[in-house]
């Protein structure tokens, strides 16, 4: 029976993914697939090349900042500057470290190129003036109704860079002509593309909402919103699942770098939590 886990979207909270994986692998359940869209990309594309969950966590500790990238002007001031510019590309940081360092990250275990990962991987992305999905992936999978919305020709770096690329947060991705935005404005938790890969059963992770009260600040609603459209989007793909994971993290920014280790503790201790539901899901029902 081959296992897949599909990763949602969710800014820097998206590390807590590589405590679910832990917990999983501590339990002994392995991942035969992976999926991941916008942060889910970031830990499905390093697990797949090679990296333990441990040492994601370790990296994104040490290197979190330099993945969001340095902002140059104060949030208000870039704002300003966002609304006078007519270039729709532009966003508050460039995204292009994305695409550098997970390309070197693949490169370090000795990966080119997404079609030289061995594990089944899955990264949606959306070309915002086709209005269409596109799934970036080592395998196109057999019988599929469209192939032309599969990409296998990208870096690691760029693939990742594709499906993170939320506007305003960051710039709109070029590559190959097409125009690329997050993958979560389709696609958060891509469950169909990995059942479509060969998985017989697949694990969903997605993130709930923090609670809005007298003590949100604008932050806090930004993500509230982000939630809502994300989990509204997600629910034909989660009802395909076998079983979903929601992670509560505690009042965590979209680029928050400040909780990385506490929100990966979310993570593997939400997994646990869930573990003999998890376990009951994957092998005692048929």
């Amino acid at each position: 029976m081959k296992i897949g886990i599909a990763l949602s979207g969710g800014g820097m909270r998206g590390i807590a993914h590589a405590g679910v994986i832990k917990a999983l692998e501590d339990n002994g359940i392995s991942i035969d697939i992976i999926g991941g869209t916008s942060a889910g990309s970031m830990v499905a594309s390093m697990y797949a090349v090679g990296y333990k969950p441990e040492e994601i966590l370790k990296y994104f500790k040490e290197n979190s900042s330099k993945i969001i990238g340095e902002q140059k002007f104060g949030i208000i001031k870039s704002l300003t500057n966002l609304m006078g510019k007519k270039n729709i590309h532009k966003g508050f940081r460039d995204g292009i470290n994305i695409e550098q360092i997970f390309t070197k990250l693949a490169k370090e275990k000795n990966i080119n190129n997404i079609a030289n990962i061995k594990m089944p991987i899955v990264i949606p992305t959306v070309d915002i003036k086709e209005a269409k999905e596109y799934i970036i992936t080592n395998n196109i999978p057999v019988n599929c109704e469209d192939e032309n919305k599969y990409i296998t020709n990208l870096t690691v770096g760029e693939a990742v860079r594709a499906s993170s690329s939320f506007p305003v947060a960051f710039n709109l991705c070029s590559i190959k002509g097409h125009t690329f935005i997050d993958g979560g404005a389709l696609d958060n938790v891509p469950v169909e593309e990995v059942k479509k890969q060969g998985a017989d059963k697949v694990i969903a992770v997605k993130f709930s909402s923090d609670d809005i009260d007298n003590s949100s600040n604008m932050m806090d609603l930004v993500m509230k919103t982000i939630d809502i459209m994300g989990s509204k989007i997600a629910e034909p793909n989660i009802a395909q699942s076998d079983i979903c994971i929601n992670i509560k993290t505690e009042k965590m920014g979209l680029l928050d770098t400040e909780k990385v280790e506490e929100c990966y503790n979310y993570g593997y201790e939400t997994a646990n939590e869930n573990m003999e539901k998890i376990l009951e899901k994957l092998y005692w029902q048929t």
